[in-house]
């Protein structure tokens, strides 16, 4: 397939007709609604809102359009959910985290399903995936990030329920989630650790505000656990399977990140020609400048290698094959290679793309933490080598 900034999709009818629909939704109906009311990508989310944009890709398609039908979805595979991923952040939308359902709906409930009983799809599932109800997960500790088995969250067994004490921290969507995956380690054991889904309004559970990242967007919050009392019913899985549902959800979540950035530094690179376009200067428009060109033309290689390997893992990944190291590099190479073309936009948008509030400057500060966030540089490093030897 010929490389463009704009991919085609016409070897694969079906997909290229989804990726049509969502390029128009997002020009003709997303970006005006945000236009007309001041949304960019720092504003508060509140629910209505959200449950706007849910109820209206719902009724389009988009929403968990990777599920399979009989849970309301297309049954797409990766390597669609992957276009599609890239198009909405592609286009600048602020609420492109909404349009799939990454935030707190379908995407984040859909790799537990396995684990579930009908009972919690029943209750806690299916309204996510309907736009009815949000979800966060929870895994992350002050004190325990990259190395996750230093969580100090515990369920003590208590009659026929569990008792949930400590604090988790980062929890995406939490602000307005109505419920949460957490994973914790049980009382009393050093390596055993399960996953429960907690109704957020229990007593002893408190949502609280989290740290603003450097991206400035407003997703995330803290869970306080103090004798949180869950029912025996809400053990998702196994004792002992917590590890293996947050990490196995980790592995994908790192490569369904990638099209994420790209289609961000995508943007970046839009930006900037339309910028070197028509910016003069000593006579002459940037782009007629050969330095600003070479650094075009560096962007365009970064996201040319980046979508390449994202593409070619996720097939892999739809032929039912292990993408554990692939993963790790895609999101090593696409966090790195994203933030380049992001720095690069900077550079050519020169003191306007060091202002607080250009779109390029947003975009930069976005792109810098997805070197950190679902895994270090190093952590992917160490996986990856790990792996191979």
């Amino acid at each position: 397939m010929t490389f463009t900034l704009e991919p085609s999709y016409d070897d694969n009818p079906r997909l290229q007709d989804l990726v049509d629909r969502l390029r128009g939704y997002l020009r003709d109906e997303l970006l005006p609604y945000e236009r007309a009311h001041g949304i960019t990508p720092e504003s508060p989310l509140d629910r209505p809102t959200l449950e706007g944009v849910w109820k209206r890709s719902r009724e389009l398609g988009f929403y968990g359009v990777s599920l399979p039908p009989e849970l309301g979805g297309q049954g797409l595979s990766l390597y669609g959910l992957c276009a599609l991923k890239e198009e909405l952040t592609a286009s600048g939308a602020a609420l492109s985290h909404s349009v799939l359902g990454d935030l707190g709906g379908p995407l984040r409930v859909g790799s537990v399903l396995r684990y579930a009983t009908s009972q919690q799809v029943e209750r806690y599932l299916m309204p996510v995936i309907r736009g009815e109800r949000a979800c966060c997960f929870s895994l992350t500790e002050q004190d325990a990030g990259s190395d996750v088995r230093r969580m100090t969250t515990t369920a003590t067994p208590d009659g026929d329920g569990y008792v949930l004490d400590g604090k988790k921290v980062f929890s995406s969507a939490a602000p307005f989630a109505d419920f949460a995956i957490v994973v914790v380690r049980m009382a009393g054991e050093d390596e055993t650790y399960s996953a429960f889904l907690v109704d957020l309004d229990t007593p002893g559970c408190t949502v609280l505000d989290g740290e603003i990242p450097m991206s400035g967007q407003r997703m995330e919050g803290d869970l306080v656990f103090d004798g949180c009392r869950v029912p025996a019913a809400n053990l998702l899985g196994e004792i002992g399977q917590g590890l293996r549902i947050g990490i196995g959800r980790i592995t994908l979540n790192r490569l369904l990140h990638c099209p994420s950035l790209i289609g961000a530094a995508r943007r970046a690179w839009s930006l900037s020609v339309r910028h070197a376009s028509t910016r003069v200067a000593f006579g002459q428009p940037l782009l007629a400048l050969q330095a600003v060109q070479h650094k075009l033309a560096d962007m365009a290689t970064d996201l040319y290698a980046a979508r390449s390997m994202v593409r070619e893992t996720a097939a892999k990944a739809d032929r039912g094959e292990n993408i554990s190291v692939e993963a790790n590099m895609c999101k090593l190479f696409t966090a790195e290679a994203c933030f380049r073309v992001a720095d690069q936009a900077v550079q050519i948008h020169g003191k306007a793309g060091l202002t607080r509030g250009h779109e390029v400057e947003q975009i930069f500060r976005s792109l810098r933490m997805f070197r950190i966030v679902t895994g270090t540089t190093e952590i992917h490093k160490n996986a990856i080598a790990k792996g191979l030897v």
